[in-house]
């Protein structure tokens, strides 16, 4: 079990711009893909991104496609996810999680360890 903290969600209008940031406890989750996922109220959780270990490799829903991008630093153990051209629609609570492989997954099943969460509110 890897502890993720989740940073840098907050209010913005639509149109703006964040970056959320997620730090692992374990250096060795390094070894291992990552991805961020979001639930907004009343609806399930869904995935946004993920990218493997290396970073040679990176995945997006096709409703944040063009919009956000998602980053890693091994040396640090964090992966970011920056978020442009943001919606009333992303809004949701974002986590961040650890997959079970190194290569690039993207189902919620594949993913071992979970953030608590940040809250991203879109104002329109």
């Amino acid at each position: 079990q890897v502890d993720l903290v989740e940073s840098g969600g907050g209010l913005v209008q639509a149109g703006g711009s964040l970056r959320l940031s997620c730090t692992a406890s374990a250096r060795s989750s390094s070894l291992y893909s990552k991805g961020w996922f979001r639930q907004a109220p009343g609806k399930d959780r869904e995935f946004v991104a993920s990218i493997t270990w290396n970073s040679d490799q990176t995945s997006y829903s096709d409703s944040v496609k063009g919009r956000f991008t998602i980053s890693r630093d091994n040396a640090k153990n964090t992966v970011d996810l920056q978020m442009n051209r943001l919606q009333p629609e992303d809004t949701a609570v974002y986590y961040c999680a650890k997959g079970k492989w190194s290569s690039l997954v993207t189902q919620k099943g594949d993913f071992d360890s979970w953030g608590q969460g940040t809250q991203v509110t879109v104002s329109s």
